[in-house]
């Protein structure tokens, strides 16, 4: 059966979709991956408006977070502290030991240890001397 392979900068939608598709057919055919719980928490203004939110998952003894926003207007307030101090403490209630996350050298690196993660992999290589971070934090150990 011959295959013809093409590279492309600007991949089709129909074609990422159907890469897409065939991850999730694979993966939900694992019974263990059903027990992963979306995560999310959110800072509300006076409107109910967001402008900030914690965005991720756990799964057995692991959250993972995949990301972390505040309104420009509303950083250096404290916001980003609480909601991860709010996404943490909801993980610990699932039973969660372990938070992890991968952050850029351009963005919340320092947040982040100010917060009690560590450095788990430093990868080097990006451009203009950009790096990315995974980090994590072992839950009740500051």
């Amino acid at each position: 059966m011959p295959f013809t392979f093409d590279t492309q900068e600007q991949a089709e939608a129909r074609d990422l979709q159907a890469v897409d598709a065939g991850l999730d057919e694979y993966n939900l055919a694992e019974p263990a991956i059903h027990q992963v719980r979306q995560l999310s928490v959110f800072a509300r203004d006076e409107l109910g408006q967001v402008k900030g939110g914690a965005v991720g998952r756990t799964w057995g003894q692991c959250c993972e977070l995949q990301q972390l926003w505040v309104a420009e207007e509303r950083r250096g307030q404290g916001i980003g502290a609480a909601l991860m101090e709010r996404f943490e403490l909801e993980a610990s209630h699932r039973g969660c030991t372990l938070v992890y996350l991968e952050t850029f050298s351009f963005q919340a690196h320092p947040f982040y240890e100010r917060n009690g993660y560590s450095v788990a992999l430093k990868t080097k290589g990006f451009t203009q001397g950009v790096v990315k971070y995974t980090m994590q934090k072992v839950l009740g150990k500051g």
